[in-house]
């Protein structure tokens, strides 16, 4: 049992993580990202219609991504270009996926619940191929970070822009880049619960991971480790709920399915006013002053 609760956890955390990952990348630079959910919907329902038209799964990984990348561009121009408001442009985007999809549903597959069963992901031993790839990409990030002249020029553009630009950085560009990354991993992190985790997608089948992984975030303090370790936090709890169902009968589903839901707002009970966030983030830079 333990085994296979390991195993889980690692399953359930993975759209979590990589989608925090790309969160970070995004508010690293300075723009908060909270179309992250949105931009995972998308990812998800792009990967099952391209491997449903494709016949290719990996194909769909790649549709899944750029879809993901698309929807965050259109925040990273109405954020920087346009210097609008972040968490609005976020939230429209949230709301454009949830019914686009259920729409391109209707259009696509005359239904309005789901996809028909699409080609599927192949594994290695029991863990997608997929889920590798995000892990792969997780532990990539500290390095990149930390270790390259990008991820050095990110950091300095989310704490302070104006100091970057004087030393000829150029503060727009790194956040177009740093965005678009964020809707390429929340892509991915859509593409394991289509063509992973099952073989089709479902209406509004990213339930609420995007909002976790913003948490598991915060909860990380804006540094890949801690993503990781917030992510497998947040992952234990969606399989231990899983399994508590197997076992207990006597309290109503609905209740224990509410365990990562209310893990996740205790944890940001815990660290509201210990996490600080990088200090340009949420704050749009004008070049001209």
């Amino acid at each position: 049992m333990l085994i296979s609760l390991l195993m889980a956890t690692i399953r359930q955390a993975a759209p979590i993580l990589i989608t925090a990952i790309g969160g970070m990348f995004s508010e690293v630079a300075g723009v908060v990202n909270i179309g992250l959910e949105g931009m995972m919907l998308m990812g998800a329902f792009s990967a099952a219609v391209v491997s449903y038209y494709t016949g290719n799964p990996y194909i769909g990984i790649l549709g899944g991504m750029i879809a993901g990348g698309l929807m965050a561009l259109i925040h990273a121009v109405l954020s920087i270009k346009y210097k609008g408001n972040q968490t609005v442009s976020g939230v429209a985007i949230n709301l454009f996926a949830s019914g686009f999809t259920v729409f391109m549903l209707r259009v696509l597959f005359n239904q309005s619940g789901n996809t028909p069963t699409v080609p599927k992901v192949g594994t290695i031993g029991n863990i997608s191929i997929i889920v590798l790839l995000i892990y792969v990409v997780a532990f990539w990030s500290h390095y990149f970070l930390y270790k390259t002249k990008t991820g050095l020029r990110m950091r300095a553009v989310g704490e302070h822009p104006l100091a970057a630009d004087t030393v000829g950085i150029d503060v727009a560009k790194v956040r177009y880049f740093s965005v678009v990354m964020s809707g390429v991993l929340a892509g991915l992190g859509g593409a394991y619960l289509s063509i992973g985790a099952l073989s089709q997608f479902t209406k509004e089948m990213s339930a609420g991971r995007g909002f976790i992984a913003l948490a598991a975030l915060v909860f990380g303090k804006w540094t890949p480790k801690g993503v990781l370790a917030a992510s497998l936090l947040f992952g234990f709890a969606d399989a231990g709920q899983t399994l508590i169902q197997q076992y207990v009968d006597f309290i109503p589903p609905q209740f224990i399915q509410m365990i990562p839901y209310v893990l996740t707002l205790l944890a940001l009970a815990g660290v509201v006013g210990k996490a600080v966030a990088p200090s340009a983030s949420g704050k749009p830079y004008d070049s001209t002053h």
